[in-house]
């Protein structure tokens, strides 16, 4: 039978951080585990909105400053963070205009990938049981990692490449992690899901005509956020879950679903790739994980 949130058992006296939950995917997923008893720290750039929705939510929910596009804001959240149990790396942009962060990184990947690398590696040894980092069907999307050029210094901008580059570079991280905690022994686990497809506010972001018709198509081909949440939700609080696997919907493309194993693209699994990927990431952050 499909796994539902009902599985959950009592998360009371457990602490999750969610970042980018003040909306969509995230706002379900604290949502739920509010409603089991934990106490969530919404990690949220926009505080203003993440408080009318934490406000609006039965529970232990507490709103946080963090702006994944500021490496010094990334910091300033994880100097303030005291032991918890669960990270949820859940924020992310997609298929921008081009820009650069405030560390001058090409958005979407500074966003979606190199804010969460830093973010988890400054609260490692603050985290208790797991982290789990949503990555995309649309890490398929990609041909290759330009691993010499991840920043778009030399190459044309393509939004919807820098969306899948980012993507697969969460998959990736999550799977290196993983391999990294396990060669040290750690009893931390790392899981890397995805949510299938969902009608969130990402589809309105892009400052194009698409904007005003993709949430109505995205309805018909994928799932509500409260599905699409279920990823999230299952490979943070399923005991047994097992961290190698890529937990996510797999029908109709991977578009929606229950949640069960997910296959990922063969360049997803390129273990020298996940290494190289690592190194750059700590050599332009600046942040080293200590194990």
């Amino acid at each position: 039978m499909a796994w539902k949130p009902s599985e959950i058992s009592d998360q009371s006296g457990r602490t999750f951080v969610i970042t980018g939950a003040n909306g969509g995917i995230g706002e379900q997923t604290t949502r739920v585990l509010a409603s089991k008893g934990a106490t969530v720290i919404m990690a949220c750039r926009n505080t203003a909105k993440a408080q009318q929705v934490a406000d609006a939510i039965e529970g232990d929910v507490r709103v946080a400053a963090l702006d994944l596009a500021s490496l010094a804001s990334v910091r300033e959240f994880a100097d303030s963070t005291g032991e918890f149990d669960v990270l949820i790396n859940n924020a992310g942009l997609m298929n921008i205009p081009f820009s650069r962060t405030e560390d001058g990184f090409e958005t979407q990947w500074g966003v979606n990938h190199l804010g969460h690398y830093a973010l988890t590696g400054l609260l490692l040894d603050k985290i208790g049981d797991r982290v789990v980092t949503l990555a995309s069907i649309a890490h398929k999307q990609t041909p290759k990692l330009w691993i010499d050029d991840l920043n778009y210094e030399n190459r044309r901008y393509q939004r919807n490449l820098a969306y899948a580059q980012s993507k697969l570079s969460n998959l990736m991280f999550a799977r290196e992690l993983q391999r990294r905690l396990t060669a040290a022994g750690s009893s931390k686990r790392s899981y890397g899901v995805h949510p299938g497809v969902s009608a969130t506010d990402l589809f309105a972001r892009t400052e194009t005509p698409l904007d005003k018709i993709s949430k109505p198509f995205v309805r018909l081909i994928g799932h509500s956020p409260a599905k699409a949440a279920h990823s999230s939700l299952f490979a943070a609080t399923m005991p047994d879950a097992d961290p190698t696997i890529y937990w996510g919907p797999a029908r109709l493309m991977g578009n929606k679903g229950p949640v069960e194993p997910s296959p990922s693209s063969k360049l997803s699994q390129n273990q020298d790739l996940w290494r190289r990927l690592w190194e750059e990431s700590e050599r332009l952050t600046g942040v080293t994980y200590k194990f």
